[in-house]
């Protein structure tokens, strides 16, 4: 009887970390399967997770207890591995909730899309490396075993660290419809009403031809049409205070059509502090300036930059909204008040690039809290 149930906890073991491999490899590929498949997903992993460490409590307890005082390096290294997989499956635990716009809507703690990233990534490599070690350990082969172990735990962090960004960048299609997005409640703005200033790279890019077949990074599609995530959130604050919109567009050359190309040219503005040429936009006639900029390389464009030296800001209020793929507004609050020293800067809002569709209630929201 005691074989049969050994046999029984063996082979649900067996069952429980395979489907919690395969739960994992899916949340990393969640360009795919969507948010709401991928936080139930995130909660089907956790419920496996904790039937695994329940199969496991007697062995983890004894680990615990004897840990450090037997066994050579390798018994040392599968010990260690073992509780740094524990304690980065707990703190993934709290960033899914944290970063979750569906389950845990209210959840706020680190709010960084990016910590979550590389901690499922830690997860994952540190789960290959567990079960590597494992199987080493039991291995006839094991100089064979070795290299093959150091490959996957390759493979598993370049999947998190750079497979995933790049399928997220470059495969994600955004469809929207345009006034479901954009229409909400209207607010009655007293006194002047302030200039909406956006940059995004539809109107300072040089589009291939079928960029439209997967929107892509900072893009859309609003009901069909090519569209700047920066626009529609420009659109967002029109539709509620009825203000003056003007987009920063560049007057030489334009951005390159792939997002990668991009963020080397940005990257290059950056480090050489450039002001590409833009159209001018006049805000003599505006009190208040709220400025729409998507964080790059964790700041603002260079073109944002550019609008905001060849302007005069002094004794307004610019309002910030930054749309990112991390968290917060990054160093673009500081380099705002550096460029523009006598202007009142309050950071806004900082919308997580997928959650630009549904925004409208956010910006409406804030913007209410700044009326006159």
């Amino acid at each position: 009887m005691d074989t049969r149930r050994k046999m029984i906890k063996k082979g649900a073991g067996i069952v429980v970390d395979c489907l919690m491999a395969l739960l994992l490899l899916l949340q990393m590929l969640h360009v795919f399967t969507g948010n709401t498949v991928h936080e139930w997903l995130g909660i089907a992993f956790f419920l496996c997770l904790a039937v695994h460490l329940i199969l496991k409590r007697h062995w983890l307890a004894g680990m615990l207890k004897a840990r450090g005082r037997k066994g050579g390096f390798a018994v040392k290294l599968f010990e260690g591995a073992t509780l740094a997989l524990l304690l980065a499956a707990i703190t993934l635990m709290v960033s899914s909730m944290d970063v979750s716009r569906l389950l845990f809507p209210k959840v706020m703690l680190f709010g960084s899309a990016d910590l979550h990233r590389y901690l499922a990534t830690a997860v994952l490599t540190l789960s290959v490396l567990h079960g590597g070690l494992a199987l080493l350990r039991r291995s006839r082969k094991k100089k064979r075993m070795l290299l093959l172990l150091i490959a996957s735990v390759a493979l598993s962090a370049a999947l998190g660290l750079a497979l995933v960004p790049y399928l997220d960048r470059h495969y994600k299609r955004v469809e929207v419809g345009y006034e479901q997005a954009v229409s909400g409640e209207k607010l009655a703005w007293t006194g002047k009403k302030p200039l909406t200033v956006y940059f995004t790279r539809v109107g300072n890019t040089d589009f291939a031809p079928d960029v439209d077949a997967v929107s892509g990074a900072s893009l859309l599609l609003a009901d069909g049409r090519l569209m700047g995530s920066g626009e529609l959130l420009a659109d967002m604050v029109q539709d509620a205070v009825g203000c003056d919109t003007r987009a920063i567009v560049l007057t030489g050359e334009k951005y390159p059509s792939a997002y990668g190309d991009t963020v080397v040219v940005a990257q290059r503005e950056l480090r050489s502090d450039s002001r590409p040429a833009i159209e001018p936009v006049d805000v003599s006639e505006y009190d208040e300036i709220i400025l729409i900029y998507p964080l790059w390389w964790g700041t603002i464009p260079m073109p944002v930059a550019t609008f905001l030296e060849s302007g005069d800001f002094m004794g307004k209020t610019i309002y910030l909204i930054a749309s990112q793929g991390s968290s917060g507004f990054g160093a673009s609050t500081e380099a705002i008040r550096a460029l523009c020293p006598g202007a009142t800067v309050r950071e806004g809002i900082s919308v997580y690039c997928d959650d630009i569709p549904k925004a409208r209630d956010e910006i409406g929201q804030y913007l209410q809290s700044i009326l006159p």
